[in-house]
Order: C-alpha cells, then structure tokens, then sequence
C-alpha cells in the first residue's frame, strides 16, 4: 500500500476591490445575475459570470424547481449557454458569488460537485485552463488557476 497526497493552491484576495479590473467587472456580473436566481426552496442565490476569448460575457443563476433533482445551478445554466451559443470559443474565466436569505455567506463558495465536472468536461475540451474565482456575499475571493485545482481526480472521456 502506499499513500498519494494531493495538493489544491489558491490566491486570496482579502475584498473584492483588490481584484484585478477585468475579474472585478465579471464578479461584479456574478453579483448582479445572482439577485435573479429563482431560489424558492433553499434561499440560496447563487450568480456565475464567465468571460469567452471573445470578451463575451455569459451569465447564469441557479434555477430550483420543486423536484430538487430538475433544478440547475448558476454555473452549469452558464456553461451550458457558453457552450450552446460559442461552442468554438474558449472558456477564460469563471466568477461566482453565492449569498443566502436565511443567514450571512461570508466565506467563499466554490462550485458544488457536479458543476466541477461540467466545467472540468469545458476545460479538457479546451486544452486550456480555466480561471475561478469565488467568493460568498463579501469578504475574501478565491482564485483557483484551473479547474483541475479544485477536482485533481476528475473524470473524463479517457475512462470511457
């Protein structure tokens, strides 16, 4: 037997003024988008921003639906987009704010597990890495300079 250790690294940026101007612009997107997030059940709103080589900019926020399992989070209603209206063009960054109406989200929020996967599908696609920065309502904003970063174990067409 023999033991493996991964290693996932972020930058931190201490407040969303300290981001660059471009990645600013795009979580100030995030923020905007997430307010339109259709949230009945769980209160949590969440907004995602991608920006495309293009500088097109897509946006998404999570959609429930009574039947959890039908609803779509922001990120995967952003990606899908991106990819339906650009299928040629490559994914740079990822923005995503995530706030609650039951309690103050003050930690960064980073993609749940099956967003990972869907953005990780992106990225190998691509050959290029992602981007993501996230953050909760305020305070500090994590960067992770690739998707891989944050699922190091992913799955892919290689499996198949």
């Amino acid at each position: 037997m023999k033991k493996i250790e991964l290693l996932s690294t972020f930058t931190v940026f201490p407040e969303i003024h300290q981001l660059p101007n471009d990645v600013l612009d795009l979580m100030l997107k995030a923020i905007e988008i997430r307010k339109k997030a259709y949230a009945p059940y769980s209160k949590f709103k969440v907004g995602t921003a991608i920006l495309l080589d293009n500088n097109e900019v897509i946006v998404g926020s999570n959609q429930e639906n009574a039947a959890y399992p039908s609803g779509l989070c922001a990120e995967r209603v952003a990606i899908f987009q991106a990819g339906t209206i650009f299928p040629t063009n490559t994914i740079l960054k990822i923005a995503i704010s995530a706030t609650s109406d039951l309690k103050p989200v003050k930690k960064p929020i980073p993609p749940c597990g099956a967003c990972r996967q869907s953005i990780a599908e992106y990225e190998i696609k691509q050959q290029t890495a992602i981007e993501i920065y996230f953050m909760g309502e305020s305070g500090e904003i994590y960067k992770s300079d690739s998707l891989s970063n944050l699922l190091p174990l992913g799955f892919d067409k290689k499996y198949l």
